[in-house]
């Protein structure tokens, strides 16, 4: 035999023994041995990927004014009009901790189509670095529009830093897509219901 075909063989074996070892983690791990398959919505309250569609009557008494259900868990905000014509459902960025979180009956009070942000005295003692103002544009934490609540300092709003979507990143807001905060500007109104759960 070669010196040739002696190495080729065995970079071969190395290579299908390394993937073998390597893939046999995952394998162990996607279920338990002696176990039946996990059930899926026990993670579904910390993935994004949990997206579904939901019905409004649980969570609203009508739709007068139309509806925004916002599922901190979940990482959604849900939209449906007066008629229930339009269901949107938004992936969305929420509060760092739950000491951060607000729960509970709202509504929009004020719809800024230009805004511009002040960091909250709370925000401004924790990170003591950041700039007291910053005017509509891209380097603004608010996005393209933005969505005041009836409790001081929360809003809906969208966000330029796009990593933020889907995850625990805001002080207290609830983030969109700017594309996303467009749309559900356009269609929410002064007064719009909402609910965050």
């Amino acid at each position: 035999m070669s010196k040739k075909s002696f190495v080729t063989p065995s970079r071969r074996s190395f290579l299908v023994g390394t993937a073998a070892v390597l893939g046999t983690p995952a394998i162990a791990q996607s279920i338990p041995a002696g176990q039946a398959e996990r059930d899926p919505t026990i993670s579904v309250r910390r993935n994004i990927s949990s997206f579904r569609t939901l019905d409004w009557r649980p969570y609203f008494d009508s739709l007068r004014g139309g509806a925004i259900l916002v599922d901190i868990d979940s990482r959604a905000v849900h939209f449906w009009n007066e008629d229930q014509s339009i269901y949107k459902l938004y992936p969305s960025s929420v509060p760092l901790s739950e000491d951060l979180t607000r729960r509970g009956r709202t509504k929009i009070v004020l719809k800024d189509p230009e805004p511009d942000w002040r960091p909250t005295p709370s925000m401004k003692q924790r990170n003591p670095e950041w700039p007291d103002y910053i005017g509509p544009g891209p380097q603004n934490p608010l996005g393209t529009r933005s969505m005041h609540l009836s409790w001081t300092y929360y809003r809906i709003h969208g966000t330029h830093d796009t990593r933020k979507i889907g995850r625990k990143s805001s002080n207290g807001c609830i983030g969109l897509y700017n594309e996303h905060i467009e749309e559900l500007y356009a269609m929410a109104k002064v007064g719009t219901q909402v609910l965050l759960i």
